[in-house]
């Protein structure tokens, strides 16, 4: 095993037996902005841990993901450098939100090792957030439509087109595990806090007022509120 598996391996470790320390249901720690793990790019998973630690790791995330509450968490978030990221999506709960951000639900997946690319030309921004810079909000102008490669958890290579808010979430969890925050992307004149003002920005399905009052472009691309995606 390579000196760069070992460390990753023995972080895993230390990890689950925090949690399990903690109790059958706890919770791992979500790190912050500003930690280094968060700018780091992450070691890709080839085995690091057995398949009953990878499954005990897997169900750590899952919990922390559902208890933030999130859409998604990748590995890096709880500190763990490698390239391993769990997605969940029950639908914002409004049907316009959905037409508009093209957001279906999405049932629980794991992503290992993931990759994406552009798909079309089509760009389209949104308000995002992240588990990982608590109390702000900001739109990111994102390819509507990617290629998302890898394998899930049992080693089977994903090869996929994601189309609409699901293919935001894998780009956003991607982008962690090579030391992107969605920060990095977002119109920094979009940036809210999550207080009443920014709450308020981020219930528009499209951020066309936010954009007139905070004084930032959208993308060509980015749908009209009445207009439906083609």
């Amino acid at each position: 095993m390579r000196d760069v598996d070992r460390w990753v391996r023995d972080h895993v470790r230390r990890l689950l037996d925090a949690v399990r320390e903690a109790g059958p249901d706890a919770v791992a720690p979500i790190v912050q902005a500003g930690h280094p793990v968060l700018r780091s790019v992450a070691v890709p998973f080839d085995g690091q841990v057995d398949d009953a630690e990878l499954h005990e790791l897997l169900g750590v995330m899952q919990r922390t993901m559902r208890a933030a509450p999130g859409v998604g968490l990748a590995a890096p978030q709880i500190g763990l450098p490698v390239a391993l990221a769990v997605v969940e999506d029950p639908g914002p709960g409004d049907d316009e939100i959905a037409r508009v951000r093209e957001r279906p639900a999405v049932a629980y997946r794991v992503l290992v090792n993931p990759r994406y690319a552009p798909e079309g030309d089509d760009v389209v921004a949104f308000y995002e957030g992240c588990l990982s810079v608590e109390g702000y909000q900001a739109v990111v102008a994102r390819p509507r439509r990617v290629r998302l490669t890898g394998a899930d958890e049992t080693g089977r290579a994903l090869d996929e087109v994601l189309t609409g808010w699901p293919a935001r979430i894998a780009q956003h969890e991607t982008d962690h595990l090579h030391g992107t925050l969605y920060l990095d992307r977002a119109d920094p004149r979009s940036l809210s806090a999550t207080d009443a003002w920014g709450a308020h920005w981020g219930t528009e399905p499209v951020p066309r007022a936010a954009a007139r009052a905070l004084g930032f472009g959208l993308p060509d691309g980015t749908p009209d509120d009445t207009a439906p995606q083609r």
